[in-house]
């Protein structure tokens, strides 16, 4: 994922009347404020405003040219109040900001109520969000009302405020590669591809035939090969697997690098099954697993909206994400659900390092026909389960928190899988079989719920599906 660090445009109102010589103590609060917590930040010449502010109409315009001037060098805006602020200037400086934009108001304090220090941001923060409002420029607002730039609740605030940030600026525009068609007893992963453009989501299509003809024009010694087999080896336990498919599947490894690479694919999704295993004699669960873990987002059985789901997340909490099935009760406990899925889950998700096997519903009937599956238990944390899908040519996505626990499943139970306490599941599964959503969901690290419904519905404009 992007590693430089995040960068807040920070401005600061004016109000004539009010003690404009406290703009001067907020903007050195709020540098100290973004700068502790690992951001970058820019500010406009502190001179070329009274105290610094924005307040009349030509202030504003002031800084919206400067914004202007420093597009694309901001992740967000941070708007702060610390006292009342003037409307017309902060609309007028922030309603082409083009990214999102956080609301702080400054707390008045008990003793320091006279006029030479009474800030009233509490309530001229409304005076802001209500001409914002109507002017339909998107922004956030977060508890606590008023809240000091250097408070603990503040620091808060802005972790998930640089989350919301990276969910919007990586979601606005990106591109997803489908490695092949849609399994014909696949309908549940459906999906409207015209539909995700109006999202700014753009789908590269390929044909299965042509990877194949790709991994077959790879010869067994090309130094990219070796070089990925090292790796491969090095992320995951092959010791079981036979030479010749371990060889295949880092081919396969190669060529998918070459698809991310040419068409700059920033996520996507592949059909893993029966052609791979069939014709190449591997099942690519493994290569789908250390994408994963790469930052690339990567989905199985051409469920390319899991993918989206699975972006999203993987921007929120920077970490890997993986796509699971709602696959089994765990004995009478109605609160908890076995996820999982044969391999494809990050390895930086599982307690130990995964052992690549072969898959064991392919190998039924078709032994050596398998070998690709990465083996093993996700492990304990907080997690948050999302996924999307499409109607109608519009985007529905629900969100949940839960956790995994160290409850124990047995070891002949196949592939990667965890156990998930979820409260009230039935409840929550009622909801997504009758909003057609599909056995997949995806899962993050952390609680995110409030973010991504912050990013998405504010200001990417998703259908949000509460399954509360």
């Amino acid at each position: 994922m992007e590693t430089r660090k995040m960068t807040f445009a920070l401005c600061f109102c004016n109000r004539g009347f009010m003690p404009g010589e406290l703009i001067y103590g907020a903007r050195e609060d709020m540098v100290k404020a973004v700068t502790d917590a690992g951001y970058d930040y820019i500010a406009m010449d502190a001179d070329l405003t009274r105290y610094g502010g924005v307040e009349t109409r030509d202030e504003g315009r002031l800084y919206a040219k400067w914004l202007k001037e420093h597009e694309g060098e901001y992740d967000g805006v941070i708007f702060s109040m610390p006292i009342f602020a003037d409307e017309n200037g902060a609309i007028t400086a922030l309603q082409d900001a083009g990214t999102p934009i956080l609301m702080q108001a400054y707390p008045d304090e008990i003793g320091k109520m006279d006029f030479a220090h009474r800030r009233d941001a509490y309530c001229g923060k409304f005076s802001v969000t209500d001409v914002f409002t109507q002017y339909q420029v998107p922004f956030t607002v977060m508890k606590p009302h008023v809240v000091h730039p250097l408070s603990e609740a503040f620091a808060g605030n802005l972790r998930d405020f640089a989350a919301i940030c990276r969910v919007v600026n990586g979601m606005k525009r990106f591109t997803i590669g489908c490695l092949g068609a849609r399994t014909t007893a696949f309908k549940t992963t459906r999906f409207d591809e015209a539909g995700l453009q109006k999202y700014g989501i753009t789908v590269e299509s390929f044909d299965l035939s042509e990877l194949f003809f790709k991994v077959g024009q790879k010869a067994d010694d090309e130094e990219q090969v070796l070089k990925k087999e090292a790796h491969l080896m090095k992320y995951a336990d092959f010791t079981r697997v036979p030479e010749e498919n371990r060889r295949t599947l880092s081919k396969i490894s190669v060529v998918i690098d070459e698809y991310i690479a040419e068409y700059h694919l920033d996520a996507l999704a592949l059909r893993c099954w029966n052609e791979m295993e069939t014709v190449l004699r591997v099942c690519p669960c493994v290569l789908l697993s250390e994408l994963n873990d790469r930052g690339i987002p990567a989905s199985c059985e051409i469920d390319l909206t899991s993918a989206i789901s699975m972006r999203a997340m993987a921007l929120a909490s920077e970490q890997p994400t993986a796509v699971l099935d709602w696959n089994n009760n765990y004995g009478e406990e109605t609160d908890k659900v076995i996820l999982f899925h044969c391999g494809s889950c990050a390895q930086s998700l599982m307690t130990d390092r995964g052992a690549v096997t072969e898959h064991k519903m392919f190998s039924k009937g078709d032994p050596g026909s398998g070998w690709g599956t990465n083996e093993g238990r996700i492990a304990p944390m907080k997690t948050t389960i999302s996924n999307c899908l499409t109607r109608d040519g519009r985007i529905l996505l629900y969100a949940s928190e839960a956790e995994f626990t160290d409850d124990p499943i047995e070891e002949a139970f196949f592939g990667c899988a965890g156990v998930c306490k979820i409260p009230k599941l039935e409840d929550k599964l009622l909801r997504l079989a009758r909003g057609g959503f599909k056995h997949h969901t995806c899962v993050g690290v952390g609680h995110m719920k409030e973010i991504l419904k912050e990013a998405f519905t504010t200001y990417l404009g998703y259908d949000w599906v509460d399954i509360e």
